[in-house]
């Protein structure tokens, strides 16, 4: 398998920087955001690769000689948001980021399949969570009519790019477990539409990971390398669907999700967290996964992406970093 790291977490650092925190590593690929809800911090000269051989070489030849390249593209957000400060936003983010991806060899852009609006004329997106009245089903055929117009249009132009779009099944995305993946490629007809497997996001849902990359087969482009830990005395009372989020103030640090959003502060008495590889499933947990990942595609990219607030960026890192080494090896 390809190891890398997902580069949110080095966003601190110059690009420069951040190749040599992943070689120190022993990984081998750096999955650069490329707009949607972060911006392209480590592609400031965007802009000028769409356009120009000389800006392309320039941003490629700072990986050369460092034994680390480029995993991808990761351009997560919500292009179907019925704001267009922010849905016109990320979809435009998307058709860059397939633009640049041909510019830099590369054949996989991250992204989320979206979500909108409950009806006609809505402001805010509708999740449905579960939809046992009439009322939501009307949302959900609303909401696959809009998602499907705009992934068949998406899957033309990653096809016309010989990229291929890599869904992450996140909660709060219209896609976001296997049934709503084929019935993506199901209404569109999608060839270059598939799912960036992380793991994170199936767990708390009582997912398997691992079956899930057995059933899907070859709709797995790209993984995720994410895991997480349930705090049961937390879980047994609120469940997993609780929300008690915290608004952090314009004062406080906070990171902008497009227009006017902005995400919250985690719950302090969490049903579960997101964890260092290991810290929710051991080793051998994970050498399955990537068992499972390599039988459908050998050369597939499982890229670390770190989200425990308990460990620091670098020594987060480290500990996935083990964990996925000594995972590989046992393959």
């Amino acid at each position: 398998m390809k190891l890398g790291v997902y580069n949110a977490i080095l966003h601190d650092r110059s690009l420069p920087e951040a190749i040599e925190v992943v070689r120190s590593l022993g990984l081998t690929g750096l999955e650069l955001n490329s707009g949607g809800f972060l911006p392209a911090a480590h592609i400031p000269t965007f802009d000028e690769i769409l356009v120009s051989d000389a800006a392309r070489d320039d941003f490629l030849g700072l990986f050369d000689g460092t034994g680390v390249g480029i995993a991808g593209l990761n351009c997560n957000g919500n292009p179907l948001h019925p704001k267009p400060a922010i849905g016109d936003a990320h979809a435009a983010d998307v058709r860059r980021s397939i633009r640049l991806a041909e510019r830099l060899g590369q054949d996989r852009v991250v992204t989320m399949s979206g979500l909108p609006g409950g009806e006609p004329g809505a402001t805010v997106t509708n999740w449905v969570v579960n939809a046992w009245n009439s009322a939501a089903l009307d949302v959900l055929d609303y909401q696959w009519d809009v998602a499907a117009r705009f992934w068949r249009e998406q899957d033309r132009f990653a096809a016309d790019h010989g990229v291929k779009v890599a869904l992450e099944l996140h909660p709060q995305n219209l896609v976001f477990n296997s049934a709503d993946v084929h019935r993506l490629i199901d209404l569109t007809g999608a060839t270059h539409v598939g799912v960036e497997l992380d793991a994170s996001h199936l767990f708390w849902q009582q997912m398997d990971p691992v079956a899930v990359v057995r059933h899907l087969g070859g709709l797995v482009f790209h993984a995720a390398a994410k895991d997480v830990r349930v705090n049961p005395e937390f879980a047994a009372v609120n469940g997993v669907l609780d929300n008690s989020f915290r608004r952090l103030s314009p004062d406080e640090p906070r990171t902008n999700l497009g227009g006017d959003e902005w995400a919250n502060e985690w719950p302090q008495e969490s049903a579960w967290d997101f964890v260092a590889l290991g810290k929710g499933h051991p080793t051998e947990f994970w050498t399955e996964f990537l068992r499972a990942l390599r039988d459908v595609d050998p050369g597939m990219w499982v890229n670390i992406e770190h989200e425990d607030v308990s460990l620091g960026r670098i020594e987060g890192l480290e500990v996935a970093a083990r964990v996925l080494r000594d995972a590989d090896a046992a393959l």
